[in-house]
């Protein structure tokens, strides 16, 4: 019997439609973390939430000085996902580190934590909240 040709074999399995990503994913993040981040992505949040949120946070801290804390202009529309509240994006953020095993954690947070520092030694003014909430939360 003859051998059948590749293109006759392949020819037969069925074609996966590969997607384009979104968002970016995280650079500098080992596979381990990656691979935790996808495992809690697909039992808890969205797929690509993460990278969608570490993408604006880091366009945040990147952006022009005018983006950030401002305390006499509110620039949000009320809508916290629609990309104009800074703050809901580092709160996902936070929801994920303290999911994530503290390995991975400690890796993604060092990121984020560089993102901090670059948004608050840039900011004027970014109001105290006296109840002790997360200084990124209603100030963006």
């Amino acid at each position: 019997m003859p051998r059948r040709r590749p293109s006759a074999l392949r020819g037969e399995l069925p074609v996966r439609a590969i997607g384009r990503r979104r968002y970016p994913t995280i650079d500098r993040l080992s596979g381990s973390c990656t691979a935790a981040l996808r495992r809690l992505e697909r039992t808890r949040f969205g797929r690509e939430a993460t990278e969608e949120a570490f993408w604006h946070w880091k366009t945040l801290a990147h952006g022009p000085v005018r983006d950030l804390a401002d305390p006499y202009v509110d620039p949000g529309c009320g809508v916290p996902e629609c990309g104009c509240n800074g703050g809901y994006f580092r709160s996902h953020l936070e929801a994920v580190l303290q999911a994530l095993p503290s390995k991975s954690a400690r890796e993604l947070r060092a990121l984020v934590r560089a993102l901090d520092d670059r948004i608050l030694a840039r900011a004027w003014i970014i109001p105290a909240d006296p109840r002790g909430a997360p200084w990124w939360r209603g100030h963006f």
